[in-house]
Order: structure tokens, then C-alpha cells, then sequence
């Protein structure tokens, strides 16, 4: 973005561990790790350019800075590691075993998808044998727990988690818009035991008082939450590269409060951003959210270890 400035430190140098003046940063112990996760081939909308979005996300971290003037917090101050990105269009067993890795020892692990579909082998990975002490929060439009055969897809990572393993009681989605699910659906969720909170819900009340509640209810009983956040969860009007969303649905506002808030409880281990087709987006609008959504991350880890 032009003269590099001093004063003006870029969100993209921040996680390239470039201070320009000190050079690369030791990132043996990081307090984030950031691991791009370039899957489309699971799209239920085909063809889907999901896997054009982490390169885009770093891309657009050029022209943001590290500095939340809204709650007066450096993400700079935070210590990153770019993890990269998995091979293109992974295995879930490749997705699972580099979410493990990434998230061994640290705070927190964002991953950036690609679509949804990675939500199901990433906390498998981080969980192991212990998914039970795992509690799943999404923001999403829609409930995710559409049959499937074979490997699980984008419409299908919340019934394959819950086949797993993982008690419907641990799960509580946000944002759930109307006339984009169907009623066996939302009856298979009433009978696992999945809280639902619709998008109308949290426009009557905060999104802030939604997932507090949520955490804390959910730190009763585990031990880890992992964090979803779908970015069709917003008002089809803000999110041109989100083939999922509709009118009616959250604002970024909303969205990136989601996303600090994830990043400040201390039982958050790993916070996912998927759906989002940069190659479908119009002037990085999308794209610029779902990078947004890092950094708020990024803002709530500063205030959760500094």
C-alpha cells in the first residue's frame, strides 16, 4: 500500500513476523497461529472459489492496520505465526492433522477457510480422543446437519460432528436465518439437544449477551469451545461473496463483536471463518470481513493474555 510508514504498521506485516526495522520475530512460542485451509471441493454450491480466500485474506491484511481504535488495542503487541496454508483442496485427514499441530500449545488457532466443511476435521484434530470436553459455537445462517455419505460437506459438519461423538448439548448455533433451513432439520436439532438462536433472536437482544451466555453455559460442562464463524451468518447486503446469505441476517458490527468475544474467553481454543468465494466477491468487501474477523480475534486474545 505505497511508502512503508512507521507509525502506520500493516496487519499483513504484523503476521509476516516483519517489524521491518528488527526484522523476523522467534515464533517458537507464538500467542496466535493463523493456518489457511484452501477447501471447495465439498461446496454444495459448485463451482465455489472458497479456496481463492486465505491467499485473498493475507492479501487484504495489507491494507489494515493492527491498531482496534474502538477498544484502544494493538494486535501488534501479539506474537503470530503464519502457519500458512495446507495443500490445496485437503483431505479431511490432512485438515485434522494440521489444525492438531496448529493449535498444540497455543491460546488460540484461526483458521481460514475455504468452506464450511472444514469444521467438522478440524475439531476432530484438535479434540482427539477427547471430543467430549469440546463445546462447538457457530454463527451461521443455516444448521448444517444435512445427510451425507461418504465425506462430510459444507451443509454437513454439525451432523457429522454430532455422529462423532460430540453431545448436541455441547452445541449452540447463532444466527439462524429464516426460510434457509427446513423443518425435519431444525426437528433433528430440537431432538439432539442443539440450542438454537435465531437471527431475529439476536436482533432483539445483543449479540454480546447471546455468546456470553453461551460460553458460560458451555464452560459448565467442557473444557475447550471451538468457534465457527460462517460468514453467510450476514445480511445477504454486506456479503457479496457468501452464496448463503440472505437478507435479514447479522451485521459485520455483530459479526466482528462474535469474533472479539471468541478471542477474549479463555475457554476458546480455535475459531474457524468460512464460506466466503473470493472469487465471487465485489471490491474485497467479503474478503475484507472475514479479515476483520481475524484481527477482532486477535483484539480479544490481546485483552484475554496482556
Amino acid at each position: 500500500m505505497g511508502l512503508w510508514d512507521p507509525d502506520w504498521p500493516t496487519a499483513a506485516d504484523w503476521l509476516a513476523g516483519d517489524s521491518r526495522e528488527g526484522g523476523s520475530r522467534d515464533v517458537l512460542a507464538p500467542d496466535l497461529v493463523v493456518l489457511g485451509v484452501p477447501v471447495s471441493v465439498t461446496s454444495i454450491t459448485q463451482p465455489s472459489g472458497c479456496h481463492e480466500t486465505p491467499a485473498a485474506v493475507r492479501r487484504r491484511l495489507g491494507v489494515l492496520s493492527t491498531f482496534s481504535s474502538e477498544r484502544d488495542i494493538d494486535v501488534g503487541d501479539l506474537v503470530p505465526r503464519d502457519a500458512g496454508d495446507i495443500t490445496l483442496q485437503p483431505s479431511g485427514k490432512e485438515i485434522a492433522e494440521a489444525a492438531a499441530e496448529a493449535g498444540a500449545g497455543v491460546p488460540l488457532v484461526v483458521l481460514i477457510g475455504g468452506d464450511n466443511a472444514l469444521t467438522y476435521p478440524a475439531l476432530m484434530g484438535l479434540a482427539g480422543d477427547d471430543l467430549e470436553s469440546w463445546g462447538l459455537v457457530t454463527l451461521d445462517a443455516h444448521h448444517d446437519v444435512r445427510t451425507y455419505e461418504g465425506r462430510p460437506g459444507n451443509g454437513s459438519p454439525v451432523r457429522a460432528l454430532v455422529d462423532a461423538g460430540l453431545p448436541g448439548a455441547n452445541i449452540v448455533q447463532v444466527g439462524i436465518a429464516g426460510f434457509s433451513n427446513s423443518a425435519p432439520y431444525r426437528r433433528w436439532c430440537e431432538d439432539a439437544e442443539i440450542d438454537v438462536v435465531t437471527a431475529a433472536e439476536v436482533h432483539f437482544g445483543s449479540v454480546e449477551d447471546v455468546l456470553v451466555e453461551a460460553f458460560d453455559r458451555l464452560g459448565l460442562s467442557v473444557d475447550n469451545i471451538y468457534v465457527d464463524l460462517d460468514v453467510d451468518v450476514l445480511d445477504a447486503a454486506f456479503a457479496p461473496a457468501c452464496p448463503g446469505a440472505r437478507p435479514g441476517g447479522l451485521t459485520p458490527g455483530e459479526l466482528f463483536a462474535a469474533a472479539f468475544l471468541a478471542g477474549r474467553d479463555r475457554r476458546v481454543r480455535a475459531v474457524d471463518i468460512v464460506e466466503v468465494d473470493a472469487a465471487a466477491d465485489i471490491a474485497s468487501r467479503t474478503v475484507d470481513i472475514a479479515a476483520l474477523c481475524l484481527l477482532n480475534a486477535a483484539a480479544g486474545l490481546h485483552e484475554r493474555i496482556m
